[in-house]
């Protein structure tokens, strides 16, 4: 395959990423195994990419982490972080989470002060929660296991140099980056808005569909007579009959078998829709349902759940639990809610039944916001070992003692033996779909290597900046990472974006360490939208964030953040 095709391919294959239409582990195993078919990769050098002692370390971390989150350590702190005043509260618990997210997985740490801080009425969730979300994301790019855009970064580098980062070179740049970008991330918080759960308005935020039956005293009579225009809480806000929406919803209207009725209002007045005989929820008898105790959660990134509707997913089955409403951030969701396809970050108002604990799919599935419910914990002993543990293995790690890869597999070893997690554990949370996505992308490079692209691709940016020199290259090759990373995800980022600065380097006769730097550091400046980072996802429903209020704050930070890397990156890493 010549080197054009091999370019339009890869244009291609970013397009369908960016339009979202197909899961980029599919996409980017798709495109590895073209490049094999193709004869630009050989099976022997495709496998070894999915053995990548790198990619490796990077799997261990992510199971390791597994134990770390169930520490009461995060849910302990969490409780204790938003006393004071807000702009106390808010300083507390950036720092906090940046320091975690330095070395533990920061969707564990969003997710451990999620659910206190949206349970806490004090404070409005929506003033912490993205500051929370991009803190988690600056206290990632000060070490190498703070984020999994390091580590992958990090795979590419020993593939293409033969070595690894230090435990703490990433944060001869991240923390002084970290420091003055959380300062104007405190700056600006002020500018959140404020989404208390104060008065009527404020707290219809979820979207509940109920369908009414042929046999239900309610059909005939308007919505007036069945009293469903008073209700506390609740709101009626459209109804769907054969197709069409009726909305605004008259009071004289008259009800019909099979309309589908749907409701926005509170999360703890859903029980009223309990005395209206012969309406369903989601398939589900309203009576049976909500007699049952309600959770809230979130969807998670692990989940599998996003791209599938309600009513093509046994979801009773799968959860005992029903779905009692949807929430989307701010988003007014239309049409039937049983038809929408759920996305990460969707907030699901669940009526669960005493089985619900039971299942073990609950901590891949989602995040806890409220209820009774509660993640098993580790005992004192268990989580005092596993963060010495742990902390043993990043400091033998960082003074060369033992490499990070031993450290965690001895680590792994121990848990397993102390019960402290299991195999079954391990089967369920395995990150399968990074694992491809990895894999598949050192597959991808070393094809644009032997194809010629990435020497046409770095002629390219050496045209285009030859004029102007090896600094403008630099951040040319910052800013197509920031592109990406908005646009895709920030592992995808980082592996399209890694050959490309490598072989542009190499034109330029500089030194690639700085580029690969700005490949790190661009990956993980995801400030812009929520859709391109994990833990922007999870507190945009929690939050109730529009776009518009990450545009707001992250407009600022991005800024601070990039001009940071692209002055202090070349000062300590020169070409």
């Amino acid at each position: 395959m010549p080197a054009w095709a091999v370019l339009i391919s890869l244009c291609a294959f970013l397009a369908l990423l960016v339009s979202g239409r197909t899961k980029p582990a599919t996409a980017f195993t798709g495109l590895a195994g073209l490049y094999l078919l193709a004869g630009l990769v050989d099976t022997p050098t495709l496998l070894l990419q999915y053995t990548n002692p790198a990619l490796a370390t990077l799997l261990l971390l992510l199971l390791v982490s597994i134990a770390l989150e169930r520490s009461p350590l995060l849910d302990w702190l969490s409780h204790r972080l938003l006393h004071g005043s807000p702009r106390l509260a808010t300083a507390k618990l950036m720092g906090t989470s940046a320091v975690l997210s330095a070395f533990l997985n920061n969707t564990a740490v969003v997710s451990a002060f999620l659910g206190a801080i949206s349970r806490q009425r004090r404070i409005a969730p929506s003033r912490l929660l993205i500051p929370l979300s991009y803190a988690s994301v600056l206290g990632g790019v000060t070490t190498l296991v703070g984020t999994s855009t390091n580590l992958v970064v990090n795979s590419f580098y020993l593939n293409a140099s033969g070595q690894e980062f230090g435990m703490f070179q990433f944060a001869l740049v991240g923390a002084p980056v970290a420091l003055i970008t959380l300062a104007m991330l405190l700056w600006r918080a002020n500018a959140l808005p404020h989404h208390q759960a104060e008065g009527t308005r404020d707290r219809l935020a979820y979207f509940l569909s109920a369908e009414l039956s042929p046999g239900s005293p309610l059909v005939g009579k308007s919505i007036e007579d069945n009293g469903l225009r008073g209700l506390d809480g609740l709101y009626l806000l459209e109804i769907e009959r054969g197709g069409r929406l009726l909305s605004p919803v008259s009071p004289d209207e008259l009800l019909q078998a099979g309309d589908t009725l749907v409701f926005t209002g509170e999360v703890n007045k859903v029980q009223a829709l309990q005395r209206f005989p012969g309406l369903t929820l989601f398939g589900l008898k309203a009576d049976n349902v909500l007699a049952t105790n309600l959770v809230e959660v979130v969807i998670s990134h692990q989940s599998e759940l996003p791209g599938q509707t309600l009513q093509g997913v046994d979801f009773r089955s799968m959860f005992s639990a029903g779905v009692v409403g949807i929430r989307r951030g701010e988003k007014r969701l239309e049409g039937q809610l049983g038809q929408i396809p759920l996305r990460v970050g969707d907030c699901l108002l669940l009526a669960v039944s005493a089985d619900f604990r039971q299942h073990r799919n609950l901590d891949r599935n989602f995040h806890l916001l409220s209820g009774s419910f509660t993640r098993p914990q580790l005992s004192q002993r268990q989580s005092f070992l596993t963060l010495g543990g742990f902390m043993s293995v990043i400091g033998l790690a960082s003074i060369g003692v033992m490499p990070l890869f031993h450290g965690l597999v001895i680590l792994m070893g121990g848990l397993l033996l102390g019960n402290i997690v299991t195999v079954a554990e391990l089967r369920r949370r395995f990150p399968f779909e990074l694992w491809l996505i990895i894999g598949s992308a050192l597959a991808i490079a070393q094809a644009l290597e032997n194809s010629g692209t990435a020497a046409l691709l770095a002629q390219g940016m050496q045209h285009l900046f030859s004029g102007y020199g090896v600094y403008a290259a630099f951040v040319g090759c910052y800013f197509l990472t920031l592109l990406l990373t908005e646009t895709v995800t920030n592992n995808a980022a980082a592996a399209l974006a890694f050959p490309i600065a490598w072989s542009t380097a190499q034109a330029f006769g500089a030194d690639p360490l700085p580029f690969v730097m700005a490949v790190a550091y661009g990956a993980s400046a995801c400030f812009l939208i929520p859709f391109g980072y994990q833990t922007h996802l999870m507190v945009y429903s929690p939050g109730r964030y529009r776009i518009t209020d990450f545009l707001k704050i992250g407009l600022p930070v991005s800024a601070t953040y990039s001009t940071s890397v692209l002055v202090l990156t070349p000062l300590v890493f020169p070409f």
